[in-house]
């Protein structure tokens, strides 16, 4: 355990950033909420686990209601990444629970994903071909792999308390997370009102931390930091290759050797989608030296492909495209063709069946899926 002196309550040792403490997240400490810390073997969930013990230890909060929570992403997670979260629980001296995506790793995900938008994309049941990758605006790797894995599991095996989640989000991180609040309820696994009486509680406490002030904290409580940032100057810590990565990070994650098989794994997947890992940049391209020449020519190939499938799918009626997964119309005869004929080449280069090859095929099938919106 690391050692702390006690201070007056809520106030944090010379050297240190005061914490976001609301009054609603004081009063349900003070009132012996448990305390879940989020930890992902990054710096900023590190730091905001060790800042906020001090101030619980000042404020008289019990030590065996407070747990270390982690979700383990699989292959996408640096392989360090487990025993660095180990090792942070242990300095913590609190219990560490790991849980798992039932259905498969974020990579098994990614390819799932791609594979159901091939089906739909075949059956017409989608306007253009779905990629496999999460992103800025579509990030399920965080909601299914993270969050839908530990809110349900906390609300089950605490039923009935009042429970906080301690996240070491910063508004300093990204134009998104700028406005984060300092807490918030959270009622998306405990509804309010619940018959159990279970309440969710979100709290960001280094919300206005800086980075330097993250990285201060580690070095005046002596927390460790992951060798993503001392041995491969990283500047944060995510999945080994993140669709929100700058290039500099993920040409740091590929020189790290043991995530040379990710790397090799996603740059084939991109090869077979011919669909980016990031929207303006190519994963193959962040150290295209340590791909094998076969795969090389595959990447090249997947370019000319993913910018002849972009053009043909512009080319296609804007008017018609789907709204919320439905056809908004039906498309006229000449429409239809467009459709049909912008559709074919990439149906071969998916190895996908022609089920709609001409424009009454095409419009009949708008004619279908708009009857069974309608019956929905």
């Amino acid at each position: 355990m690391l050692h702390q002196h006690l201070q007056p309550a809520g106030a944090m040792p010379a050297g240190l950033t005061s914490l976001a403490l609301p009054a609603e997240i004081r009063a349900a400490i003070k009132a012996g909420a448990w305390i879940v810390f989020n930890v992902s073997g990054g710096k900023d969930s590190s730091a905001a686990m060790f800042a906020v013990s001090i101030v619980l230890d000042q404020l008289g909060h019990p030590r065996n209601r407070r747990l270390v929570i982690h979700a383990d992403l699989g292959r996408a997670e640096w392989e360090s990444t487990p025993a660095m979260v180990e090792r942070l629980a242990a300095l913590a001296d609190l219990p560490l629970c790991v849980l798992r995506r039932n259905s498969g790793d974020l990579f098994d995900r990614w390819a799932q994903r791609f594979e159901n938008g091939k089906r739909r994309y075949e059956a017409l049941e989608t306007y253009n071909l779905i990629g496999p990758w999460s992103s800025a605006s579509l990030r399920f790797c965080t909601s299914e792999a993270k969050a839908h894995v530990i809110g349900p599991h906390l609300a089950r095996t605490l039923r009935g308390e009042t429970i906080i989640n301690v996240l070491g989000i910063r508004r300093d991180e990204s134009t998104a997370r700028s406005k984060t609040p300092e807490w918030k309820a959270d009622t998306r696994y405990a509804s309010a009102g619940n018959a159990h009486g279970t309440r969710m509680m979100l709290w960001h406490p280094i919300v206005e931390w800086s980075t330097a002030e993250v990285f201060a904290a580690h070095v005046h409580l002596g927390i460790p930091l992951h060798e993503a940032y001392t041995c491969y100057s990283s500047s944060r810590l995510s999945c080994r290759f993140c669709v929100l990565q700058s290039i500099a990070d993920a040409r740091a994650s590929a020189s790290a050797p043991a995530n040379r098989d990710a790397l090799m794994h996603l740059c084939d997947l991109e090869a077979r989608s011919t669909f980016s890992f990031q929207p303006a940049r190519w994963l193959a391209d962040t150290a295209p030296d340590l791909l094998p020449s076969d795969l090389q020519i595959r990447i090249a190939a997947a370019k000319i492909d993913a910018q002849h499938r972009r053009e043909a799918e512009g080319a296609m009626p804007k008017g018609l495209r789907y709204v919320k997964g439905w056809p908004p119309r039906l498309p006229t005869m000449s429409e239809a063709a467009a459709i049909a004929e912008a559709r074919a080449p990439i149906l071969v280069r998916h190895q996908l069946a022609n089920r709609f090859p001409t424009a009454r095929a095409v419009r009949d099938r708008f004619a279908d899926l708009i009857d069974q919106r309608r019956s929905a």
